[in-house]
């Protein structure tokens, strides 16, 4: 499994060195546009609409737009630096706390947590104390420039840690539209409903849900390319190797001559002088 970040993380005075390996993966499938004409694959690239060219990775500067068209110019130098003094901290846990307390709208990604050379035993006790107590660890880490609140569990006997949004990150619910603010249902409809969830009710069994969309792209995708129903791009002609000006001049006028005309074969001269010849002694 890749391992995606290094460090450490502490709780009081213990230390445990551990690495993170992503626990999900994104298994959509990824389309690709094609121009419809030759269904060559659509190249998208960065130009600027001031200069009207294309612009390379070495070209570009990061900014901020703090008001509409108006931008902070940040420098490669400072932003390095900064990444650097976060990341070089240790992660620490500060807060334990009930893992119902922590509403699921707050949870990001989840990766596993390996523990790293001489690390086993410390890793253990923080699995174990987990596990006793019934609580989570709630950390500051630093992934790919972000800085991310996390918390730490345990999962099938292996630390997992669980980015978490900031509150500041999470919308108002009180800000969503058309939600009533009362409940007009009578008793029976709320009856009729808690038995129909009842009904529904079941253990999870996560092996049992499906991407039944996946599924169907997936057959649709082999059906057509097991019925040859497949395009390829239209090959772009290879532009001529000539570098000499008279060289391209001369290719350039091969290119373009018609095709030179046939000479007039003979035998039918021939024909034509034997036939007059034939009518002068006929008048004679």
């Amino acid at each position: 499994m890749h391992t995606m970040w290094k460090g450490s993380i502490s709780f009081g005075l213990v230390n445990i060195p551990i690495k993170l390996h992503a626990a999900t993966e994104d298994k959509d499938i990824k389309l690709r546009n094609l121009h419809k004409e030759c269904h060559s694959p659509i190249k998208y690239e960065k130009t600027c609409p001031v200069c009207e060219v294309e612009i390379k990775n070495e070209d570009l500067v990061k900014a901020y737009e703090y008001t509409k068209g108006t931008f902070v110019v940040l420098e490669d130098e400072d932003l390095d630096k900064l990444k650097q003094e976060n990341e070089d901290k240790a992660v620490e846990i500060v807060d334990f706390v009930k893992m119902k307390e922590i509403d699921p709208i707050y949870f990001n990604r989840t990766y596993y947590m390996s523990p790293g050379d001489g690390g086993g035993k410390a890793y253990s006790l923080l699995r174990k104390a987990l596990e006793t107590s019934e609580k989570v660890g709630l950390a500051k880490i630093v992934i790919r420039s972000k800085e991310q609140l996390a918390v730490v569990r345990v999962y099938e006997n292996t630390l997992v840690m669980e980015t978490i949004h900031y509150p500041d990150e999470v919308r108002q619910a009180a800000d969503v539209p058309n939600v009533p603010a009362e409940d007009k249902v009578t008793g029976k409809e709320i009856e009729t409903a808690i038995m129909l969830i009842d009904q529904l009710t079941s253990e999870f069994q996560p092996d049992k849900y499906n991407d039944d969309y996946r599924t169907a792209l997936l057959e649709l995708i082999e059906a057509k390319r097991t019925g040859k129903d497949i395009v390829t791009p239209v090959e772009k002609e290879p532009a001529a190797n000539v570098t000499d000006l008279m060289a391209a001049l001369q290719a350039s006028i091969d290119k373009t001559k018609p095709a030179e005309k046939e000479a007039p074969k003979k035998p039918a001269a021939k024909k034509k002088r034997a036939a007059a010849k034939t009518k002068v002694k006929k008048q004679a």
